[in-house]
């Protein structure tokens, strides 16, 4: 359930019976001819589909994150990676406040990385409290999911390319070739854009219906499984 759909009456008497709660992270950034919002919009998505049928509240996304090699592209922000692990540890520190003693952050962005270290740090000073950090993009049934129909899945190809994330009255071209993705690790932002003028990392743009669902309900289903067993007591 979405906690903006609670009022705090509600959420204290749910922490009287369960002390799980997911952080949905992503990215405002450039997706080719997708949503600048694609990562955001899919980390809250997926949380709350997984969350629902347990009763998990779930805390509205995180819509920035750390994606400086992108913003050469209008519309993509990025922050540093010193205030965004200042703003997690502040959420962390908040939550388990108020009595979330299981905290699942699902991460949509890949530059989000390094807050893993972050949470490995801060557990280690809030032993009461139990974070999960899960990228649902990259979870082992998702992958499998995704490599039935292409082993290389790139930024803004798609993978990426749900009804939610699509945006009206937009086509996709052809596919394109791939950008190896060790290229792509030490560009700057204006290489980036030189190397993939729309944005697309390369592959097919799009796929059919039974792609795109196999590869969400895998997302879902991995996502409530942690929520329901990842946790170590």
């Amino acid at each position: 359930m979405r906690i903006f759909d609670s009022n705090w009456m509600q959420i204290e008497k749910y922490l009287e019976r369960d002390d799980r709660i997911v952080l949905p992270t992503g990215s405002t950034e450039q997706h080719g001819f997708l949503s600048l919002g694609t990562d955001a919009i899919c980390a809250e998505r997926v949380s709350i589909e997984a969350a629902e049928p347990l009763g998990v509240p779930v805390m509205p996304v995180l819509p920035f994150g750390m994606a400086p090699y992108f913003t050469s592209f209008p519309g993509t922000v990025s922050l540093r990676i010193t205030t965004y692990l200042e703003v997690m540890r502040d959420l962390l520190d908040g939550l388990s406040a108020q009595g979330f003693k299981r905290i699942a952050v699902i991460n949509g962005h890949g530059g989000n990385a390094p807050v893993s270290g972050l949470i490995r740090e801060w557990i280690c000073t809030h032993e009461d409290v139990r974070v999960l950090f899960h990228s649902w993009y990259n979870g082992p049934k998702v992958v499998e999911a995704a490599n039935e129909f292409d082993v290389d899945q790139m930024h803004g190809s798609w993978v990426e390319n749900f009804p939610w994330t699509r945006l009206e009255d937009v086509k996709f071209p052809p596919p394109k070739p791939t950008v190896s993705r060790e290229t792509l690790m030490n560009v700057g932002p204006q290489t980036m854009r030189r190397v993939t003028p729309d944005g697309s990392l390369g592959g097919a743009y799009e796929r059919s219906d039974d792609a795109w669902e196999k590869v969400w309900d895998a997302g879902v289903t991995e996502v409530r499984s942690i929520l329901e067993n990842g946790w170590i007591s």
